[in-house]
């Protein structure tokens, strides 16, 4: 049978009635969660008092401005937070992590990397690479790490040995980033934590939620973790938040935070809204459904590509922390095909041609397929990948599942045609 409106290969259109019959018990696990979080979000709504005078703009100082108070309680109940700081303000997640990281850290700290070395975009924030004055290196705060294990777990053993009493940081991110280990589940994380613990009461534990809000039904600040952080334009922010980050956890933290944000003694108590708000509501209401989609889309490429013939990670009925899905594609004539399929599927910029090339910081070219109602959004379907061994393409996002559906098998379909 056709696909309506595009012209798919009845080979590809055979392997995805295959595909979504292998994802139908985890389709159905996942609208589990989203109903649950989704309806964790409505009575989030419900307990703040949400109001139409809430979305209203405030200028200047914005001192007083109601609708950014009740956001923050929005994202501290649907978080389980003590509380949350949220803001259109932070320009993107690196921005939220380093505001959490200075807000926090003071000169002589140590912050210990238990799940290895960070994504690349904070590392130049702790001063592992580039140098850049201002880094936490620069104020004479101390990087640590503990390797991940062979199988790219995380090492609870190592963890337990290296934490001590007078320990600041531990710092966790859960979500991959451009390796090939796990991403951390929630079980995972309070794993980590409960090693943390054995050692250290004092120790703040941070985490990088990036990519891993309402995937599941626990949060992690429900099993240990004392502060987290993440993009607005992921996850959390719906599709519909055109900019911004939270941070959210302990009281005392979060005010810590607040102080670096804008300045010691003024915190949270000013930042004009300048008409933001009514986005970043209706965002975190639609961030639960938006992000079950996004992890229905992950699914059916895992159960998709393994019956092409490839090798992916994680697999279609594996548990997962994130929305990410990567596939091995092989060779780069495949991975840039794929990422050319991608970009046809996507409601913005179709036409575009996506081609490789240098990026500050990587080794090898880089791809990217994004067509996007918000530059950069990654909760919108996009792929990328550095053009190296062993050929993998990071995908991730679909603010529906139908589009998300479509955009993977136009990949297939362009990998096919190549």
């Amino acid at each position: 049978m056709a696909v309506p409106f595009f012209d798919i290969d009845e080979r590809i259109v055979e392997a995805s009635k295959k595909a979504m019959e292998l994802c139908k018990d985890e389709f159905a696990r996942i609208d589990e969660i989203q109903e649950f979080n989704q309806l964790k979000m409505l009575k989030a709504f419900q307990e703040a008092g949400v109001s139409e005078s809430h979305f209203a703009a405030s200028t200047g100082y914005g001192i007083g401005d109601r609708g950014r108070d009740i956001l923050d309680k929005v994202y501290a109940y649907a978080f389980d937070a003590e509380d949350a700081l949220v803001r259109h303000n932070f320009v993107c997640g690196t921005h939220t992590l380093a505001v959490a990281l200075f807000g926090m850290l003071r000169p002589g700290d140590t912050m210990l990397s238990v799940t290895g070395i960070p994504y690349d975009t904070i590392r130049s924030t702790i001063g592992i690479e580039g140098n850049y004055p201002g880094s936490l290196k620069d104020f004479g705060i101390k990087y640590d790490e503990v390797e991940l294990k062979e199988d790219g777990t995380v090492d609870l053993e190592a963890i337990e040995n290296r934490v001590t009493e007078d320990l600041k940081m531990v710092y966790i991110q859960r979500s991959r980033g451009y390796s090939l280990r796990p991403t951390l589940t929630c079980a995972d994380i309070e794993k980590i934590c409960r090693a943390v613990r054995k050692k250290s009461r004092k120790t703040i534990i941070m985490l990088d939620n990036c990519y891993g809000e309402f995937v599941e039904k626990k949060e992690p600040l429900s099993c240990g973790v004392d502060i987290m952080a993440g993009s607005l334009i992921k996850n959390a922010g719906g599709g519909i938040a055109p900019t911004g980050g939270y941070i959210a956890g302990k009281k005392k933290l979060v005010e810590m935070c607040s102080y670096r944000l804008t300045t010691p003694g003024i915190g949270r108590e000013q930042g004009a809204t300048l008409n933001q708000s009514r986005e970043l509501f209706m965002g975190a209401f639609h961030a639960p459904h938006v992000s079950g989609e996004a992890l229905k889309t992950a699914v059916f490429a895992s159960a998709l590509f393994e019956i092409l013939g490839y090798e992916v990670t994680p697999k279609y009925n594996e548990r997962r922390g994130d929305i990410i899905q990567v596939l091995k594609l092989g060779d780069s004539e495949k991975l840039c095909a794929f990422c050319r399929g991608i970009q046809k599927g996507a409601p913005v910029d179709s036409f575009v041609y996506p081609e490789p090339s240098d990026m500050p910081g990587y080794d090898s070219k880089v791809i990217m397929a994004a067509g996007a109602f918000t530059l950069g959004s990654s909760i919108e379907l996009s792929a990328d990948a550095p053009l190296r061994e062993p050929y993998a393409v990071w995908m991730q996002g679909g603010l529906n599942f139908h589009s998300g559906k479509m955009g993977v098998m136009l990949a297939a379909n362009s990998m096919l045609n190549s």
